[in-house]
């Protein structure tokens, strides 16, 4: 068994790739259904690896700190408000040299592996400043200063990793260059997860009682994660992420869906699962709340447990290991080394700050997520994100590396250098299953239609891709990827009508009942805008197609 050979489809890929809409993805669907993305089994190595080098950064700076003589058994430490300080911290620098989330063939990243530091050390790449045109600080280009920036935010933060005993005023000062970084590149502040890291160096920051500060952050996390699950997207995610899990056999991947493989709606397995899934992450948070004693404490801890080694498990695309090993340590640092602190003893002056990123933000993010990332309103992995699809006519896509700074080469290039181009074509169709069989996704076979004519002429690409491909890291924001990024893109590479068509989705607010979307050339502008009910999505096939008079041609389903 070759342990580095993707997983291919029976069919021809090359000639997939010439077909419809419809045909194509009903074969790159089945396929996901019963392969996922076909990834081989030294993939799983690689992350094994990358997770162990992970924890190894962590003991290196924790032990590094202990006094002279102090023991080194895990035991002793590991579970220390210092060592969850370094943990924090030592996460964020982690994340944000672009080695955590968002890194290697899970992600569409071969050759380099990682985007991060590749992209935000070099001046001339694209970047999504938070207030464009703003003097020094809004350019959508990286400057020398922007470098120098992000390399200052990276000796920050390796220096209070460094530091035996960090103060409140060392972390204070790592805040003020997180909020410059984030402010100048807001992929810089995503990446580093500044929803929770950044959170919780604000309470080491505040004062020097913060651990049930440090509790409230970890309980939102689960509480927003959970909350954000109460939709109609989650099954359809659930199924989606088992036909990617390495341990699950095909026959569970076929009981996935309703009736394999000519209707890949998700079954009532499927929908079981996921209504016990936002139970059991409601059921986190609550559990350590009211957990009292050591068994309780216990129950809250198994249940954390099951919770994180079933989403890690699944190694889902953007592949967050690292952040789901570290919201596992947090709940045992935090509650069950420290039984006797309860998460409403937070200081009055941090519980007032917090109410920003642990309820104003997630609250608004879900009630109007065109305003807010996905991430600070900690809607984690809900199947409700918003996203786009870039569709090149013929090879104009190599435009981008003609005009553009990108370190990484087209992503199918990569593939083909590992691999060969049959190959590169099969896991390029695996990302235009993967969205079209999400619920959100089954928007395509409506809007492309609308998008273009001529399908087969086009080179479909998510949007993930080009983030990645252009601003060096993507983990699901597709407001990293929309008309902002697009106008950058168009500056540098001036696409003639026709060329490039972006179809903008965004997420279901929270009490709606629909989906809004753009659709846009580049060079020309909007073509159309409006929004789709989710309830007529839920009775579609990732392959219906409408054509141009409204009618879809795909039977309806019984």
């Amino acid at each position: 068994m070759n342990l580095f050979r993707p997983k291919l489809p029976d069919t021809d890929p090359l000639l997939d790739a010439t077909l419809p809409f419809e045909a194509r993805v009903r074969r790159a669907a089945v396929d996901w259904a019963l392969d996922g993305f076909g990834a081989p089994l030294g993939v799983y190595v690689i992350y094994g690896l990358k997770l162990c080098a992970y924890l190894g950064g962590f003991w290196f700076f924790c032990t590094n700190s202990l006094p002279a003589g102090a023991s080194l058994e895990l035991g002793s430490w590991a579970f220390t408000p210092r060592a969850f300080q370094k943990a924090i911290v030592w996460s964020a620098l982690f994340e944000v040299l672009g080695l955590g989330c968002g890194s290697g063939p899970l992600t569409g990243r071969y050759l380099p592996p990682i985007g991060g530091l590749l992209y935000f050390l070099r001046p001339g790449t694209a970047k999504r400043p938070i207030f464009a045109g703003l003097p020094f600080f809004g350019h959508d280009r990286r400057t020398w200063s922007d470098v120098l920036l992000y390399v200052a935010f990276v000796v920050g933060l390796v220096r209070v990793l460094a530091l035996p005993n960090p103060t409140r005023f060392d972390h204070g000062s790592l805040l003020v260059l997180w909020a410059l970084i984030s402010i100048t590149d807001k992929t810089i502040g995503l990446a580093a997860r500044s929803e929770h890291y950044a959170t919780t160096v604000a309470c080491f920051a505040m004062t020097d009682d913060w651990l049930a500060g440090a509790m409230c952050v970890q309980l939102a996390l689960w509480f927003w994660a959970a909350a954000a699950k109460l939709n109609r997207h989650f099954p359809g995610v659930v199924g989606v992420m088992m036909s990617n899990n390495p341990l699950a056999p095909r026959a569970l991947r076929r009981r996935m869906y309703r009736r394999f493989p000519d209707d890949l709606r998700p079954s009532r397995l499927a929908e079981t699962m996921a209504h016990a899934g936002t139970a059991l992450e409601f059921a986190v948070p609550c559990a350590f709340v009211y957990a009292h004693s050591p068994p309780t404490f216990a129950v809250a801890a198994g249940l954390m447990i099951l919770l994180h080694a079933f989403i890690t498990s699944s190694v889902p695309l953007g592949v967050p290991i690292e952040w789901n090993a570290m919201v596992m340590y947090g709940g045992f640092a935090l509650f069950v080394a420290h039984p006797s602190v309860r998460p409403w003893e937070v200081p009055l002056p941090l519980g007032l700050l917090l109410l920003v990123p642990l309820v104003a933000l997630p609250w608004l993010g879900n009630r109007y997520p065109d305003r807010v990332s996905f991430l600070p309103s900690m809607r984690y992995y809900a199947g409700n994100w918003a996203y786009s699809v870039w569709l090149f006519r013929g090879e104009s896509f190599r435009k981008l590396h003609k005009n553009m700074t990108l370190p990484a080469p087209w992503v199918g290039d990569q593939i083909e250098r590992l691999f060969d181009l049959r190959t590169a074509a099969a896991l390029l169709a695996k990302l235009l299953a993967f969205r079209a069989m999400h619920l959100h996704g089954r928007a395509l076979g409506i809007l492309i239609p609308r998008a273009t004519q001529s399908f087969e002429a086009m080179t479909y690409l998510d949007g993930e891709v080009i983030a990645g491909l252009t601003l060096g890291w993507n983990f699901g924001d597709g407001h990293l990827h929309d008309e902002a990024l697009l106008g950058t893109i168009q500056r540098a590479c001036a696409f003639e009508p026709g060329e490039l068509r972006c179809i903008f989705v965004e997420s279901q607010p929270l009490f709606e009942r629909t989906l809004a979307y753009r659709i846009v050339d580049a060079a020309s502008g909007p073509i159309e805008s409006g929004k789709l009910a989710v309830a007529e999505l839920q009775l579609r096939q990732p392959w219906a197609v409408e054509d141009a008079s409204g009618s879809d041609r795909t039977p309806s389903i019984p």
